[in-house]
């Protein structure tokens, strides 16, 4: 069997004619990254916002379930009061982790 016929073999020299530390410098980039030490993070509103949310999903949700009254409807117990908490934290935990 030929070196040919062995299949596709990537070779990260031939991608673009020249290699990335070959070619020429380009103006205003950077490789090195933020160290995350160095990044701004702070806890702020939207960390006690998104504590809020945790709290009333994990503590006001489950006691509304089991104090709702037995004569309503079980719809709204068992899948309403669940539901909503879960997608307000879905929503506040995107929220708080993404930065503008």
């Amino acid at each position: 069997m030929s070196r040919s016929d062995d299949g596709y073999v990537h070779d990260p020299a031939n991608a673009d004619g020249e290699r990335r530390e070959d070619g020429p410098e380009r103006e205003g980039e950077s490789l090195e990254g933020v160290h995350p030490t160095a990044a701004e993070r702070e806890f702020g509103r939207r960390g006690w916002v998104l504590v809020g949310v945790i709290v009333v999903a994990f503590i006001v949700s489950p006691l509304a379930i089991v104090l709702w009254p037995p004569e309503t409807n079980y719809v709204v117990a068992f899948l309403i009061l669940p539901l909503a908490p879960a997608l307000a934290l879905a929503v506040a935990a995107v929220w708080a982790t993404t930065r503008p």
